[in-house]
């Protein structure tokens, strides 16, 4: 069973760079995740430590900021097509699903060698900062530990054999129970 948290939707900006619009979703009270121009640094970061199709770079970013945002295929294309055309970004032939591979061009090393310090700020953002704070600053150590123990307790039931139906429902309502405790709090 999969919860559904509140989206909020942004006016999408030409430049790519907003974190809404489209299917993105910001589901952190955060304002803008990465900035004026902080979503190309953190692609072409990206792309440098591995070539990756525009669909990989969603979910990496998503990763890395633990689900509480997932930039839109509107947001990160035009961005992708952009560094491309400032010749920081070369493209693979599209493979037979039409998906095009981005590689970091040299003059892209550069320009992220030149930008180093923006860089690095973005990246404290995307890894959730340099003591874990970040997007997810003011937690306590104690919440932090148990949202983990959490996520892997189920990572490690759901990976398993596949639940019953009776497991399930049990499953769900463990979960629902614990949401409903944590909104009394």
């Amino acid at each position: 069973m999969k919860h559904h948290h509140s989206h909020c939707r942004m006016a999408s900006r030409s430049d790519g760079d907003d974190i809404g619009g489209g299917r993105g979703r910001r589901m952190t009270g955060e304002g803008r995740i990465f900035g004026h121009g902080g979503l190309r640094f953190v692609l072409l970061h990206l792309i440098s430590e591995k070539p990756s199709h525009g669909y990989e770079l969603i979910k990496a970013i998503e990763e890395r900021l633990d689900g509480t945002y997932s930039p839109s295929p509107g947001t990160v294309y035009p961005t992708l097509t952009l560094l491309e055309e400032l010749a920081l970004l070369s493209v693979d032939e599209a493979d037979q699903g039409g998906r095009k591979r981005y590689q970091i061009t040299e003059a892209g090393v550069r320009h992220l060698d030149e930008n180093r310090p923006m860089v690095d700020a973005m990246l404290l953002r995307l890894n959730g900062g340099v003591d874990g704070a970040g997007l997810r600053g003011g937690r306590p150590p104690q919440v932090k530990r148990a949202i983990e123990n959490l996520k892997l307790a189920m990572r490690m039931r759901l990976s398993g054999e596949a639940l019953t139906a009776e497991q399930a429902n049990a499953f769900a309502a463990i979960l629902d129970r614990a949401a409903q405790q944590l909104e009394q709090i």
